[in-house]
């Protein structure tokens, strides 16, 4: 099994537009630190909360080992983003999705493979999980996900869809 490591972020897009299952399509289990499951917990009505709790026999919540090491990195993180790397580190992730660019920076520093939601979305286009980027894309502007017409220009090239 491949460790693959989620922060919230990537969560609640992918459940706004109905595509959490793809994580489970594409990698069977996925681990989500104990912080970003907090997160997730702190809007009583969160649509995605309900959708991680039907989904426990595959998304697993991980408490980190070493509470130390939050100490050590700045606070400009949430604690979800740093409990993601920490957990990273100590399961030796073969993947990290994670949105926020400071911590993709953080991330890439600790020499982690990451990737985003919309990294994850074109892979799940070029395995034929899904059928069109475009109109997931579109979906999630239409949820207030803020992408931008550049961004999504170079993510439809990258799996020949046009804008």
């Amino acid at each position: 099994m491949r460790n693959v490591i989620v922060n919230t972020t990537p969560l609640i897009a992918l459940c706004h537009v109905g595509q959490l299952g793809l994580l489970k399509k594409m990698y069977s289990e996925i681990l989500i630190p104990r912080a970003v499951y907090n997160e997730l917990s702190e809007k009583k009505e969160s649509i995605c909360k309900k959708q991680v709790d039907n989904s426990l026999d595959w998304i697993h919540v991980e408490n980190i080992e070493n509470q130390m090491a939050k100490s050590m990195f700045k606070t400009q993180l949430h604690d979800g983003e740093v409990e993601v790397m920490i957990l990273a580190k100590e399961k030796n992730a073969d993947i990290v999705i994670i949105d926020d660019a400071n911590a993709k920076k953080y991330a890439k520093y600790l020499k982690l493979p990451v990737t985003g939601t919309l990294g994850v979305l074109i892979n799940a286009k070029k395995q034929g999980y899904i059928y069109e980027l475009k109109s997931v894309i579109q979906e999630m502007i239409n949820k207030n996900i803020y992408i931008s017409e550049k961004l999504m220009e170079l993510c439809l090239k990258q799996v020949d869809e046009k804008m």
